[in-house]
């Protein structure tokens, strides 16, 4: 056993070697990490922390802007449902105030047809009267004209 140390110490300018640069060695990493720390790690931490601040309020923002923008979407779509309804009820109501106005033009053009009608039947009624009459005088003076004709011949 005395042999392996003095075939560790001989060698020498190993890896572990215990000698006055390991502390200083020690130190000078624990000096860099606390340069390190406070030059580039903690406001690299800090960045990171704001970044993930502003990212998780703009996920929040963006979350409340999609609620408003679909609460807004139903609405307009109530809106415009709502407004459908109320175009086919005009219409509806305009359709049956049409054919009101429709059938009351008909059913006063029809009296009026029937109204002419029954004056040109009274017209043509009264036309015939007249041309039966005179054709009852000529009936009666050309049978005068024939009697006469026949009593004087004879």
């Amino acid at each position: 056993m005395s042999w392996t140390l003095l075939l560790a110490v001989e060698e020498g300018g190993g890896l572990f070697d215990i000698n006055a640069t390991l502390p200083l060695m020690a130190i000078q990493f624990l000096v860099l990490a606390v340069v390190l720390n406070k030059v580039f790690y903690k406001p690299l931490g800090d960045a990171i922390d704001s970044r993930d601040g502003y990212v998780n309020s703009s996920i929040v923002d963006a979350k409340e802007k999609l609620a408003k923008a679909e609460t807004i979407a139903q609405q307009y779509e109530q809106e415009l449902a709502e407004s459908r309804r109320q175009a086919q009820a005009i219409i509806a109501e305009a359709q049956i105030e049409a054919e009101k106005v429709a059938s009351q033009q008909i059913a006063a053009a029809q009296q009026e047809a029937q109204a002419r009608k029954e004056q040109v039947q009274k017209e043509i009624d009264a036309e015939k009267a007249s041309a039966f009459e005179v054709l009852e005088g000529q009936v009666a003076a050309l049978t005068k004209q024939m009697l006469d004709k026949l009593l004087s011949a004879a």
